[in-house]
C-alpha cells in the first residue's frame, strides 16, 4: 500500500472556536470538546456545536499566563504559568485554582513552559530557560532548560542542559519522554526508568533551518507531528526518521531570514513573530481528536481560533482521551 499523501495547503484548513486569546496549547477528548490555554487567565472550551466559553482561574495571580495545559483523570486542569509569578497550578472545572508546584530540588521555578500527565498520573514539567527574560536563551551557546518530575516522591529535576525546552510528552508506550528543543531544532527523548528517573538522552530527529519546533504529538503509527512557530510548519517524522513537510505558512523572504538567523546564531523574538501575521497565526501545538482521531487541532500564539485539518493517519489515543 502506498504511503498516504500528507502534503496540505491552507485550502485544507478550517477553524473552530470564537474569540479565544492566545490558544497556545490544545487538547481534545472523546466527547468532542477541545480545550485550549487562554491568555485571559484560564482555559477555553470549544464544544462540538461550535460554542466556546472561558473557564477563568480563581485565586491565581493576576498575571497568570497559561501556556501548556494538561487534563487529569478527575477532569481538573494543570496550568503551566509562563508569567513571572510562575508555578504549576491546578484548576477545577469551576475555575478554583491552587498552586501545586513552585520549586524543585531547592530551585524556584522560572516561568513554566509546559505541563503534561502520563498514564501513571505522574506530572512532567518543562522549563525553557532560567534566563530572565527568556529571550536571552535564544542562542545556541545557552542550554539551561530542564525537566521536572512531580510524583509520589515529590518534585525533582530529572533532565537539564536542554536548548530551550519546550513540550515534553511521554510516548504512548510509556517508555520514553520526548522533548522539543526549540533553539536546538531537535526532538530528543529519554528512556524512563521504573522510578521515574531518566536515562541518557537521544536525538530522535533534527529539523531543517527555518524550523522552530514548539509543540508535537504522536500518531498511531509511531510518528511524531511537530509544529513550529515563525514558519508555521507542520513536519511528520516516522519511526524510521523519515521527515515529511505536511504544511507551512510563511513568506519566502521571512523563511530565508529565520533560517539565516538560526545558522548565524543571531536568532531573536522577531523571528518567531514573523509567523504571527499569517493565516495560521504562529502554530504552537497539535492534538488529534474527532471520532476517529483523524482530526488535527492546532493551537497558536497569535490567533483567536483553532486551526483544524483532516489527517490520513490517526493520532495515538492520548492519556486524557476518555477523561
Amino acid at each position: 500500500m502506498p504511503d498516504p499523501v500528507l502534503t496540505l495547503t491552507l485550502k485544507d484548513i478550517s477553524f473552530i472556536g470564537d474569540d479565544l486569546k492566545r490558544p497556545e496549547c490544545v487538547l481534545a477528548v472523546k466527547t468532542g470538546e477541545v480545550f485550549a490555554s487562554d491568555a485571559r487567565g484560564g482555559v477555553s472550551v470549544t464544544y462540538p456545536d461550535g460554542r466556546s466559553r472561558l473557564i477563568k482561574a480563581k485565586g491565581a495571580p493576576s498575571d497568570l499566563m497559561p501556556n501548556g495545559i494538561a487534563l487529569t483523570h478527575n477532569r481538573e486542569f494543570l496550568l503551566a504559568n509562563l508569567a513571572p509569578s510562575s508555578g504549576v497550578w491546578r484548576m477545577q472545572g469551576d475555575g478554583q485554582a491552587e498552586l501545586i508546584l513552585a520549586e524543585a530540588d531547592g530551585v524556584t521555578l522560572p516561568p513554566v513552559n509546559f505541563v503534561g500527565v502520563d498514564k501513571s498520573r505522574r506530572i512532567w514539567v518543562s522549563i525553557s530557560s532560567s534566563q530572565i527574560p527568556r529571550d536571552k536563551a535564544f542562542s545556541q551557546t545557552v542550554a539551561d532548560g530542564f525537566i521536572v518530575l512531580l510524583d509520589e516522591r515529590g518534585a525533582r529535576i530529572v533532565a537539564d542542559k536542554i536548548s530551550f525546552a519546550n513540550e515534553a510528552i511521554v510516548d504512548p508506550s510509556g517508555d520514553w519522554l520526548y522533548v522539543n528543543e526549540t533553539i536546538g531544532r531537535r526532538t530528543i527523548r529519554f528512556p524512563i526508568k521504573a522510578n521515574g528517573d531518566l536515562g541518557p538522552r537521544e536525538t530522535f530527529t533534527e529539523y531543517p533551518f527555518g524550523t522552530i519546533p514548539d509543540g508535537f504529538n504522536f500518531d498511531a503509527e509511531g510518528g511524531i507531528w511537530m509544529v513550529g512557530v515563525g514558519s508555521n510548519r507542520v513536519i511528520r517524522t516516522d519511526i524510521n526518521g523519515r521527515q515529511e513537510m505536511v504544511l507551512e505558512d510563511v513568506a519566502a523572504e521571512d523563511l530565508a531570514e529565520i533560517a539565516a538567523a538560526s545558522k548565524e546564531d543571531r536568532f531573536e523574538r522577531r523571528h518567531i513573530d514573523m509567523g504571527a501575521s499569517r493565516t495560521l497565526g504562529n502554530v504552537a501545538s497539535l492534538a488529534f481528536g474527532g471520532v476517529d482521531l483523524k482530526t488535527a487541532y492546532m493551537g497558536a500564539l497569535a490567533n483567536n481560533k483553532i486551526a483544524t485539518f483532516r489527517s490520513p493517519i490517526a493520532g495515538a489515543e492520548p492519556v486524557h482521551w476518555n477523561y
